[in-house]
């Protein structure tokens, strides 16, 4: 299939769909291997950010490198200088490896980090931080050679990758109580508003109340949902079919 024909859109709502009647990690993992192939992407990791007292390789959720590349980068400990991990630690919003900054002379390191990757046919890529409610920090990183990138295909794959790892969380995660129909009328509204891509301030001036009302709305859906923010709110929320936007 032509990387240019094909409906995006529709190819993200047919991964999710599926995703949700996989009941293995392995299975999610060759959903996603197969669906992000369209996009040119030929390797992912989903893993939390480890803080200095973590091991990285503890934090991986689930991964499909190149062989011989993620023993590498963790001997060389390179989650340390990655540029794309510090980026993601302080973005919210998803970005494209080459908008991760560093200082090539001052900063050797990220540039070796950098450079090995597209070594092992990563030289691109796409990473979707993910940022807990209680300071929990992950990521979904997507990597390749020739990527099919554009204001077009990055939500489908942004829409893609937080379902992907929402539910390999689920798959290696003990069962929670859920509490999601504990959800007021006024919660499943912002969230219904949010996944229409209105942002607080547009949302608080549909339904007449203030920015930081609105925000408090969007919290506490996200805890009773026990999302890691309001983006990952909205997919659980779609998920569950709580919201039809």
């Amino acid at each position: 299939m032509n990387r240019q024909e094909f409906d995006h859109a529709h190819v993200a709502f047919s991964f999710i769909e599926r995703l949700e009647t996989l009941e293995a990690p392995d299975d999610v993992m060759n959903h996603m291997e197969k669906s992000l192939g369209l996009f040119g992407f030929e390797n992912f990791i989903l893993t939390g950010l480890p803080n200095p007292h973590q091991r990285a390789e503890q934090m991986v959720l689930a991964r499909k490198w190149p062989r011989g590349w993620f023993e590498i980068y963790i001997k060389e400990n390179y989650v340390a200088a990655d540029p794309v991990v510090r980026l993601c630690r302080n973005s919210i919003n998803p970005f494209e490896w080459s908008e991760a900054p560093y200082n090539r002379e001052k900063e050797p390191r990220a540039h070796e980090v950098m450079n090995r990757a597209a070594d092992f046919r990563m030289a691109n890529g796409f990473c979707i931080p993910i940022h807990g409610l209680t300071g929990y920090e992950a990521c979904v990183s997507f990597g390749g050679d020739k990527l099919d990138l554009s204001s077009r295909t990055k939500p489908a794959i942004h829409l893609m990758g937080m379902y992907a790892f929402e539910r390999i969380r689920q798959l290696m995660t003990p069962a929670q109580r859920n509490r999601s129909d504990d959800l007021t009328s006024r919660e499943r509204e912002v969230l219904t508003w949010t996944a229409l891509g209105k942002t607080s301030s547009e949302i608080a001036e549909i339904l007449e109340l203030s920015k930081r009302t609105v925000d408090e709305y969007s919290i506490r859906a996200a805890r009773k949902l026990r999302a890691q923010n309001k983006t990952h709110a909205v997919v659980k929320a779609l998920q569950q079919r709580l919201i039809n936007p």
